[in-house]
């Protein structure tokens, strides 16, 4: 890759008000622009994103209708494409990532501009349970959808895309717009022959921390993005394999 190396935060917002402006001051050093998408979030976050949008390098882009995770995510890669980055770091706006990290994965991906960073989360005792083992779960249905270990966690919010691949699946296939994206992307991805570069970060939940992950609702999607890759695998089964072999 030739071209300069431009790199915007990508951050999905939905009433996060009391952590978004700590995550804009942790990762703004790093990058040439911040991109919040908020997703119809209401009132209660309207005071914080005015006043982050009145800084030089913050851009707030509002959906007025609330369309999950991966739609924000998307909605936000494309503004970075139309402005003329070549990558984008996606974090969440939770503060649940070790975001000290954010200046190392924006390094490896300056080195290796042509992969995924993607992080894998090191845990401490405050994750609930029935999310590490839900993520066991998935980690398996990956790595099959996938036919490949190359990707150690599908679903950490934490990872930085090279945007010319990324913006081509985007117009090329839909995608699951709430919980599913994260898994789904990098499965797509690898489909498409994108290497990938798995990085370490530590995860906190805290006992007061705001979580809009629905048990149901999400988890049905899940299973959906799940059960289509699988499909979208077998008719790439013999492509894919043959890369073991390469």
């Amino acid at each position: 890759m030739n071209e300069v190396f431009r790199i915007a935060a990508v951050i999905p917002h939905y009433r996060h008000p009391l952590s978004i402006e700590h995550v804009v001051d942790s990762v703004a050093p790093y990058v040439e622009q911040v991109i919040i998408v908020d997703d119809a979030s209401g009132a209660e976050s309207e005071s914080v994103l005015q006043s982050l949008s009145l800084r030089d390098n913050v851009n707030v882009v509002r959906r007025e209708q609330n369309g999950g995770k991966g739609a924000a995510v998307i909605t936000g890669c494309r503004c970075a494409a139309e402005l003329g980055f070549t990558h984008v770091f996606q974090v969440d706006a939770d503060a649940q990532h070790d975001l000290a990290r954010t200046e190392y994965f924006i390094n490896t991906a300056r080195q290796n501009p042509l992969k995924v960073v993607c992080g894998f989360p090191r845990y401490d005792d405050s994750v609930p349970k029935s999310r590490l083992w839900g993520r066991y779960v998935t980690h398996f249905l990956v790595w099959l959808n996938s036919l490949s270990f190359a990707v150690k966690d599908s679903m950490c919010g934490f990872r930085v895309y090279p945007l010319k691949p990324l913006i081509e699946l985007i117009e090329q296939t839909a995608f699951h717009p709430r919980m599913g994206f994260d898994i789904e992307v990098v499965v797509k991805l690898h489909w498409l022959g994108v290497a990938f570069i798995n990085r370490e970060v530590s995860v906190y939940y805290p006992m007061d921390g705001v979580s809009h992950f629905d048990a149901v609702k999400d988890n049905l999607e899940i299973a959906s993005t799940h059960w289509h890759l699988f499909l979208g695998m077998l008719k790439r089964s013999p492509k894919l394999v043959l890369r073991w072999f390469k």
